[in-house]
């Protein structure tokens, strides 16, 4: 089905929770218990928006700017803010999460996270590995620019960078394996002493292993993932399509972190069958652009679908080529498109100069923000347990 039918499928279908919730309000007989539902029922119906108006956003992006820096950071910041959201329903009615059927969607929700971790620290670590690429460039930099004479010296050491470069991003491509094993973490001191209740958790590998898979992790996220029935959305009084709207956002915003950025046995076989609600048509229509990026030719068995990655390629192999073909003294033909070689280059490399550090920052602060949802979450469905 076409982006465009799923959109027209969310539009049909918008009003799904709400007339649930609906039908959930007009079973209620006091008026004190009506108010509650309503003001509960905005609530929820917010929050299917603002997931909805986000993605919508992300959708806006024309093809220059999806899967840049930017882009994925604008992902992230829509992430965290919906975490936030989805905290604070948590928080208003936790005296909920322990009863069927919601109990079952928060227990799922916090298995998934458990699991979007280990991405978190692979895509750490993939970015790690994309500094590596920007010291590389940085030599070639250093060689070839501002420089008013340019000798056989500096060619010497600027062609080296870039084998250098090539191979290491050739190897990515080919073993998608990264520096997973240097057991990096996201500050694991800080972590144990701001967070108590770690307990709760079943794994907590600070870097994934040599044998991980992103596709294999991907896949168990979205295993199982299913909206909930008509009956479960009453029962419990439209909390359950909030928990599923969450797990589905936490799915995708994994899935496209893995698609852009190098990591251990990368993979985009993620199917999203969903068209039911606000979010799902920008959801999908997302999805199918950045797949469509990835058949294009120059993108086919790349290390990530970066839009810097594919820079570095494009202006390193021009380069190189350049490179290989001058013979000394330069022309002023090719002493002037040797500039603008390096001046495009040097364009790629203050794009990851400005933009790397920012952005690991973020992928940081969702990986501590996840694990901040999930502590508070299990200590009040404990608290719970114990009234």
């Amino acid at each position: 089905m076409p982006a465009t039918d799923y959109q027209g499928a969310s539009a049909s279908f918008t009003n799904l929770g709400r007339s649930l919730l609906a039908i959930r309000r007009d079973q209620v007989h006091s008026m004190e218990t009506a108010q509650e539902g309503t003001s509960q029922e905005h609530e929820l119906e917010a929050f299917q928006t603002h997931v909805a108006e986000r993605f919508n956003s992300l959708l806006a992006a024309d093809s220059n700017d999806l899967l840049s820096i930017p882009w994925i950071g604008k992902l992230l910041d829509g992430f965290l803010c919906c975490q936030e959201e989805f905290k604070a329903i948590l928080f208003n009615y936790q005296g909920l999460l322990n009863r069927a059927p919601l109990d079952k969607y928060v227990s799922e929700y916090f298995e998934r996270s458990v699991k979007a971790l280990d991405v978190c620290n692979a895509i750490r670590d993939g970015l790690e590995q994309i500094r590596q690429w920007q010291k590389q460039l940085e030599i070639v930099l250093c060689a070839l620019q501002n420089h008013r004479c340019l000798g056989e010296g500096q060619f010497r050491r600027a062609k080296k960078a870039l084998i250098d470069l090539a191979i290491g991003m050739l190897d990515e491509k080919e073993s998608n394996s990264t520096v997973a094993h240097r057991n990096r973490s996201f500050g694991r001191n800080n972590m144990q002493r701001d967070n108590k209740s770690l307990g709760h958790f079943r794994s907590l590998s600070w870097s994934v292993s040599r044998n991980w898979s992103a596709a294999r992790q991907l896949q168990a996220i979205g295993n199982n993932l299913a909206a909930p029935k008509s009956n479960e959305i009453i029962a419990s009084n439209g909390l359950a399509l909030a928990v599923f709207t969450m797990n589905y956002v936490l799915y995708f915003v994994m899935w496209v972190l893995v698609a852009a950025i190098p990591c251990q046995d990368r993979g985009l076989q993620a199917h999203f069958n969903v068209f039911k609600f606000a979010w799902a048509g920008p959801l999908l229509s997302l999805h199918e652009r950045i797949l469509d990026e990835s058949k294009k030719r120059d993108r086919k068995n790349a290390c990530g679908l970066l839009k810097e990655i594919h820079e570095i390629e494009k202006c390193t192999r021009q380069l190189y080529e350049l490179t290989d073909t001058v013979q000394f003294p330069l022309s002023g033909e090719k002493e002037g498109e040797l500039k603008q070689r390096v001046q495009e280059l040097g364009l790629v490399f203050d794009s990851l100069k400005v933009g790397l550090d920012p952005l690991e920052r973020q992928v940081r602060e969702v990986f501590h923000r996840i694990v901040r949802c999930r502590t508070h979450g299990l200590d009040s469905i404990e608290r719970a347990n114990h009234q």
